[in-house]
């Protein structure tokens, strides 16, 4: 197992996921700890795109706990329907929020969030967690990271 992933700085978006697809595939593919793998797969994505926020929340009993991540402190649990990873959760759909001061019962677990993605990550048609990532920017998250992310997220299931 390589201890680094391998990427170019000035590459595309595109170029950037395409690049790290499969290593994150090598990465986790011999081990079977969700947690592992999770904290493994946030300490990438940040490294390769930097963005503010991204982790996990697993669903335990009726809500979402906070599982690995990267960035600053979080929210421990959401309850399901709320906020942006609680919607995502109930709807079974990713979503993207352009701007989080838009989205209705957005929960504001950092003023320095200004956009978010959240991916559902399923097992056997029910979600098990969601992948949940901030930018401190507006308007940051488009179709080829809800693309990508998915992939990504579909290694853990």
């Amino acid at each position: 197992m390589s201890d680094s992933i391998h990427f170019e700085h000035s590459a595309t978006k595109v170029e950037k996921y395409q690049t790290i697809l499969p290593q994150i595939a090598a990465l986790i593919a011999d081990e079977t700890d969700q947690i592992a793998n999770m904290a493994n797969i946030s300490a990438v994505l940040k490294e390769v795109f930097s963005f503010w926020w991204v982790g996990f929340y697993i669903v335990k009993q009726d809500e979402l706990v906070l599982g690995p991540f990267q960035g600053p402190l979080a929210c421990t649990r959401i309850q399901k329907g709320k906020g942006v990873c609680g919607k995502a959760w109930a709807s079974k759909q990713s979503i993207i929020v352009p701007n989080v001061e838009d989205f209705e019962g957005h929960i504001a677990c950092s003023a320095a969030s200004k956009s978010e993605i959240v991916i559902p990550i399923m097992q056997q048609e029910k979600v098990i967690a969601v992948l949940d990532v901030d930018s401190e920017y507006l308007n940051h998250f488009d179709e080829i990271d809800e693309m990508y992310l998915s992939k990504i997220v579909a290694l853990l299931a």
